[in-house]
């Protein structure tokens, strides 16, 4: 793939820091066409939108997609290209902003946080609700402040050595957000985890809360290559013919189960017998809560138990986002059913206590 680059230099000969900034596409990289629709802008109208950053005491490289992208459409190959970005300038850069798309966000923060396992510098996502030409736009505030958190250091360390979304004045950890507001500029929560750091007059870090990598992980970066994986949301009154047909789709290698509460679902003897059958043909099954503040113990209750039993993977309190893409790369990664089941069921990177 053949890149945009741009580099905006400081006015100050000496700048704090210099951060590298990707841009994928997204609504804040749009505008409105005749019809109404928000349509990508192309790089060079982005550069005139961004050009103030100048100003800053930071010395800024631009990398654009050669197409900007809808979030809606984020591929496998999207994300092993911003992590191969990010892994090739690791050490040019004393930290990371992507611009991208608000949809998929959380996916994308979540698996870029598993194949970058061990880097110890910020990445930080950030978009907007509106595009960035556009007056009440929240993009000129969310990619200062997302520069800002990127470039900031305490005893010459980065403050933040972790892949984050910063949006509405909140840094939360990448792998423990979800989008829960289209209409609202608070589009971003992490219910199961605090806020890192929230910006007001000053950026208030939560440093009881970052997230610290062990000394002796070296940082690397591995590919996400396999996505034969399904998500299966159980609802009251699910047929057989509907978890079947997802059960039996050829070549599947995973599933996250969207069970309800504490992790219990139906207890019907034609349900238990599809998962015992799928788990019995190699198919992993990695429970999570329907809830967004839920965390599965699947000791708790009878179904619960029965899963446990059968041996359905707990996800604890990891969200939908962070298991799906944690069941890609596992996948990818991992030669072994047990190992990939092993490594589900404790922290890669901070996406589940």
């Amino acid at each position: 793939m053949k890149y945009k680059i741009v580099k905006l230099q400081s006015v100050n000969s000496q700048p704090k820091a210099s951060i590298l900034l990707i841009y994928t596409g997204g609504t804040i990289g749009m505008l409105y066409d005749d019809s109404g629709s928000l349509v990508p802008l192309n790089f060079g109208h982005i550069m005139d939108r961004i050009s103030y950053l100048k100003g800053f005491d930071i010395n800024i490289t631009v990398i654009s997609f050669p197409t900007p992208i809808d979030s809606s459409s984020i591929t496998l190959k999207h994300w092993n290209d911003i992590a191969y970005i990010i892994f090739e300038n690791y050490d040019g850069y004393d930290g990371f902003v992507v611009l991208h798309g608000t949809d998929t966000m959380a996916y994308s923060a979540s698996a870029i946080s598993f194949m970058l396992e061990g880097f110890r510098k910020p990445i930080i996502f950030t978009g907007a609700q509106l595009p960035i030409g556009a007056a009440r736009s929240d993009a000129r505030e969310n990619l200062i402040t997302a520069l800002d958190i990127a470039s900031t250091r305490e005893n010459r360390k980065p403050m933040v050595e972790e892949v984050c979304i910063y949006f509405n004045y909140l840094l939360l950890r990448g792998n423990r957000a979800k989008k829960v507001e289209s209409v609202h500029f608070n589009a971003f929560e992490s219910e199961n985890y605090p806020p890192l750091a929230e910006a007001g007059v000053e950026i208030e870090y939560n440093q009881p809360v970052l997230y610290r990598h062990r000394k002796n992980i070296t940082p690397s970066f591995k590919r996400i290559s396999e996505s034969n994986v399904a998500i299966l949301k159980i609802f009251p009154g699910i047929t057989p013919g509907v978890v079947e047909s997802i059960l039996s789709i050829k070549g599947l290698k995973g599933i996250v189960l969207e069970t309800f509460g504490n992790g219990n679902t139906l207890a019907d003897l034609w349900f238990m017998n599809y998962l015992k059958t799928a788990i019995k043909s190699g198919i992993i099954i990695f429970n999570v809560s329907q809830c967004m503040g839920g965390r599965v113990v699947q000791s708790k209750y009878q179904t619960g138990k029965m899963l446990e039993e059968m041996g359905v993977v707990s996800g604890g309190d990891i969200t939908t986002e962070a298991a799906i893409t944690k069941l890609m790369y596992l996948l990818s990664n991992e030669d072994s059913i047990e190992k990939v089941k092993e490594r589900l069921r404790i922290p890669i990177c901070g996406e589940m206590s």
